[in-house]
């Protein structure tokens, strides 16, 4: 068992112990994922990027930040889990499509969304 199955287990047993799968919709956890990852989000608001690296040498805030991360990880592994999705291949069928999209040529410049290139 890979990590990946690994930590999907876990999370499984955890909400299943719990009953929580009368709760865990395909819509409910999307807006899980939404809500914790906009939670992440709110931790860096207004922040440089040198108070931010800050955040994360500070034992407590660091702690905040990985709460976050692990929350909407947590929302992400059950929505695969519960809807059959497998996420190496998913990820990797994304990557692909990607690759095709944002070529290294014409994307190792700067960064932007396919099409809005001028």
């Amino acid at each position: 068992m890979d990590k990946l199955d690994a930590m999907t287990e876990q999370v499984r047993n955890f909400c299943d112990a719990r009953d929580w799968r009368k709760y865990h919709t395909s819509k409910e956890l999307a807006i899980g994922m939404a809500t914790e990852s906009s939670e992440l989000l709110q931790l860096f608001r207004f922040m440089s990027d040198e108070r931010i690296a800050e955040m994360f040498e500070d034992t407590e805030q660091r702690r905040a930040i990985e709460d976050e991360v692990a929350d909407t990880l947590l929302f992400l592994l059950r929505f695969a889990d519960l809807n059959g999705i497998d996420l190496p291949t998913a990820l990797s069928s994304k990557l692909m499509r990607n690759s095709e999209r944002y070529t290294i040529n014409a994307s190792s410049d700067e960064y932007r969304k396919a099409g809005h290139r001028e």
